[in-house]
């Protein structure tokens, strides 16, 4: 009895280790299956400034530790603005016919999916969101990056008018004080006369 007890305490520690053996077979296909993408998103700055005419680079980095190899990410940005959203670059490429102010600089590879817009105009204002999906269809979007469009002329040529329009108020200002210096005699001649009534 007691061996026959022995024999089935030593046959649940072995179907535990059967259990325990299964476990370890099973773990690898678990990891046949892909593990899900955690990709951290950043868009920098939160806000960006320009004058008309000028190259912008809107930032977008992205990293995935599970994952090193990026090649295989979707990049999209679209721009929000009064009028609404406007795709500007989809599957890596510009959506914009007849336009190349809009292009990705960044290497994917290296996490960078950065957006070149050449010779802004004001136009182009508005939020643009840098918009990665993954490979398995997961979508993640930056919190997007607000570009503010200065006009060419902006303070300097107000300042530039002001200064402009001071300049001429000073001129003719001295142009009567001139006149004045050069007609003083006269004037003092003329009344002079009319006082003696020899005016002529």
């Amino acid at each position: 009895l007691f061996s026959g007890t022995d024999v089935g305490v030593s046959g649940e520690s072995a179907s535990k280790e059967n259990g325990a053996v299964i476990h370890t077979t099973a773990q690898p296909s678990l990891s046949t299956t892909p593990e899900p993408w955690h990709l951290v998103l950043t868009q920098t700055p939160a806000k960006e400034k320009a004058k008309e005419g000028e190259t912008v680079v809107l930032n977008c980095h992205f990293n995935c530790p599970q994952h090193p190899s990026l090649t295989d990410l979707i990049v999209k940005w679209y721009k929000e603005d009064e009028k609404g959203k406007m795709d500007l670059l989809e599957n890596n490429v510009t959506t914009l016919p007849n336009n190349s102010r809009f292009f990705m600089s960044g290497d994917l590879s290296q996490g960078d999916a950065s957006l070149v817009i050449l010779n802004v105009t004001t136009s182009d204002h508005g939020i643009y969101f840098c918009e990665v999906t993954l490979p398995d269809g997961k979508v993640v979007t930056g919190d997007g990056t607000k570009l503010r469009i200065r006009r060419a002329l902006g303070l300097f040529g107000v300042e530039e008018s002001i200064g402009t329009i001071i300049g001429v108020v000073a001129a003719g200002i001295g142009g009567v004080a001139v006149l004045i210096i050069v007609l003083t005699p006269q004037l003092r001649k003329f009344f002079l006369c009319m006082r003696q009534g020899s005016c002529q």
